[in-house]
């Protein structure tokens, strides 16, 4: 119970970060949301390994560093109703909804293409910091992750929406839908572009480490 308490609190800071610096219209908003996925990650690394992200729990179970197949699904499932919950928090003190969208300019695949690649980066970075027996007990994985994201939301984030992770896509996609009146249209990028990144991390990592199988 304290890995899947530990994942909804992080999950629910990092979107409520990401709601009410989009909301405000926050300059350096990418560094608000690097640095709070960061002080999450070093709050519940130790207990849950801090995902807070179902592509990366995803990543993690691909390389067989997750108990079972069920405990992916309590993970995923803390991660939502963190995530939805955090979208509920924000319309509460702002009044407004918010939720990740491609820029109009951008195509389908182009914005398939950032969500997939910098999930992949990030899932990578997690799997090579946080999970590799190789780098076990050390202390810059927090910020390894949380800058990753800061790059990601930089480089990507006005192409794609900057989700990263099904969950900062999916909870306030639906809370946006049931309280504001969205469309769950782009649902699917932030499902398939970060579930793709996810596995091809596990698989590369598998190459990294010397081991085509967990």
């Amino acid at each position: 119970m304290r890995k899947y308490l530990t994942e909804f609190i992080g999950t629910f800071f990092l979107v409520l970060t990401v709601g009410l610096t989009v909301i405000g219209a926050v300059p350096m908003a990418p560094l608000a949301i690097g640095a709070s996925l960061m002080i999450m990650v070093y709050m519940g690394g130790h207990i849950s390994g801090g995902h807070y992200n179902p592509a990366v729990s995803l990543a993690v179970l691909l390389r067989g560093k997750m108990a079972s197949a069920g405990e992916f699904v309590a993970y995923v499932v803390s991660q939502l109703a963190g995530a939805i919950a955090a979208a509920v928090v924000a319309y509460v003190i702002t009044g407004k909804t918010f939720a990740p969208a491609p820029a109009d300019s951008t195509s389908a695949l182009g914005a398939l293409l950032v969500e997939t690649l910098f999930t992949f980066a990030l899932a990578l970075v997690v799997l090579n910091s946080a999970v590799s027996a190789k780098t076990q007990g050390n202390s810059f994985y927090g910020l390894a992750i949380g800058f990753t994201i800061v790059v990601a939301a930089f480089a990507g984030g006005s192409i794609s929406g900057g989700a990263f992770n099904p969950a900062v896509g999916t909870g306030p996609i639906l809370v946006q839908a049931g309280l504001g009146g969205g469309s769950l249209t782009h649902l699917w990028l932030y499902l398939v572009g970060p579930f793709l990144g996810g596995g091809l991390a596990a698989g590369v990592f598998g190459i990294q480490e010397g081991a085509g199988t967990p």
